[in-house]
């Protein structure tokens, strides 16, 4: 049943609803995971190809975040405003959107990924296994979008353990397809790096029908998975308005990282790997940080809602503290077991070396990147991403150029492209947090607690 987070313990609303978004988190993460293992043993090629190949993910991360937050967003403000009319609208009208945006996502991936992967591959064979890897996976992609924004409203109104207990049935499904449709265990059958993304597939289709089931059973607030309402362009405007910059955010990442895997084409498809692996082990390092800045949202969307700036203000700061501790933990991993947290997924000793240094050096910044994921999250409840993309922008002016002149450089190496990603992290974080101080100045200034009801 949906919770009242404008009540109770903030601490423990936050760790309660962080702990089950972690977990949902961790399943959506190992789907990329559970592939890079079961295909390293084909080479460096196929490595490099499903991790670039996986940057498509970011993309479509972006259009999913713009229906997703926008929607998340204004449902906990309507939820704490106690407008459920005014929550099942814009419920409606963002799975319209996610449902277009799926179409979308399957037309153009199917038309386009073989000239998009073209610009980055390092040599053809990762060309061929990005490619055929996406022709498995887009489906996932597509039924990423109507579960999405589906999780985006049990989140909105307190409701977490389903869909983490969705996500972890999918990812078993997942890891007992992968070596059957990769390897061909039991039948024979291998079919390489297009099972990999084939396994990813189905398991979301099964992900996509038991969410379907389970949505109107586990809250009062919606009573159909899939409303198919007339558009409301007054409605769309007001999601997109929101959730734009936040998808402007996951955009800029999916350029960042196709920066990255441009300028270091030229070291070679071991390059491509090691960084395609590290990268993936680093995302699934901050979801401690995610699943805080996830909960952030909705816990302090709906006190903003409330009126409680007092209690929007204990969030964010309850929120920092949490992640930070989380983060320096995380740091110190790194810098201690980087090799043994690649070997995982890599047995090739040039693609372990490389990854392996990029996690020692990305690393020093995970305190960083943890705080500008919580100010994020305050910014979505605060129902204005535009500063959470401002940083985004910065981030990427700080890093494009240098490492497009880098990699003209005889003398430059990888190490050189890690720590200037790293000093772009640290310049975000402060340009973040100056804004998170800024915008939680004029948001909450107007606000005030409601009188207390008198007893009798």
């Amino acid at each position: 049943m949906q919770q009242d987070l404008t009540q109770g313990s903030i601490t423990g609303r936050l760790l309660g609803m962080a702990a089950f978004i972690g977990i949902g988190l961790i399943f959506q993460t190992l789907y990329f995971l559970v592939d890079l293992y079961f295909v390293a043993s084909q080479g460096p090629e196929a490595i490099a190809g499903v991790g670039l190949a996986g940057n498509v993910f970011f993309l479509a991360m972006a259009a999913s975040q713009m229906v997703g937050v926008g929607g998340l967003s204004l449902i906990a403000r309507s939820i704490g405003a106690k407008d459920l009319d005014q929550a099942r609208a814009v419920y409606g009208q963002a799975m319209l959107l996610s449902l277009i945006l799926a179409v979308a996502s399957l037309v153009l991936g199917y038309l386009f990924s073989r000239p998009a992967l073209a610009l980055l591959a390092a040599d053809e064979g990762t060309l061929e296994a990005g490619v055929v890897y996406l022709m498995g996976f887009l489906p996932a992609v597509a039924l990423m979008f109507p579960t999405g924004i589906m999780a985006s409203a049990l989140r909105a109104a307190g409701v977490v353990r389903p869909a983490m207990l969705i996500q972890a049935g999918t990812v078993i499904l997942n890891v007992i397809l992968a070596p059957v449709l990769v390897a061909g265990w039991g039948t024979g059958h291998a079919f390489g790096v297009f099972g990999a993304g084939l396994a990813s597939s189905i398991s979301a289709g099964v992900g996509m029908v038991a969410t379907l089931l389970l949505f109107p059973r586990v809250q009062t607030i919606f009573a159909k998975a899939i409303p198919l309402p007339r558009p409301d362009f007054a409605q769309w405007r007001r999601i997109i308005g929101i959730g734009l910059p936040s998808a402007a955010e996951f955009l800029l990442m999916f350029i960042t990282t196709a920066v990255i895997y441009g300028v270091i084409r030229h070291f070679g498809p071991e390059a491509q790997a090691g960084y395609g692996v590290g990268s993936r082990v680093m995302q699934a390092i901050f979801l401690p940080a995610m699943a805080i800045s996830f909960a952030v949202a909705p816990v302090a969307g709906q006190n903003f809602g409330a009126g409680r700036a007092d209690r929007v203000r204990r969030t964010v700061r309850d929120a920092a503290v949490i992640s930070s501790a989380l983060m320096l933990v995380l740091t110190f991993v790194c810098q201690i077991w980087p090799e043994a947290l690649i070997r995982v997924f890599a047995p090739d000793r040039a693609v372990i070396e490389i990854g392996a240094g990029f996690l020692r050096i990305i690393s020093l910044n995970f305190l960083g990147t943890g705080l500008i994921f919580i100010a994020s999250g305050t910014f979505q409840a605060l129902g204005d991403t535009r500063p959470a993309l401002y940083g985004s922008v910065s981030r990427l002016f700080l890093f494009a150029g240098p490492a497009i002149w880098l990699s003209a450089q005889s003398w430059a190496r990888l190490e050189h492209i890690w720590w200037l990603s790293a000093t772009a992290v640290v310049i975000h974080c402060l340009i973040a947090l100056w804004l998170l101080r800024r915008e939680l100045s004029r948001k909450l200034a107007g606000l005030v607690p409601p009188e207390p009801v008198a007893a009798g």
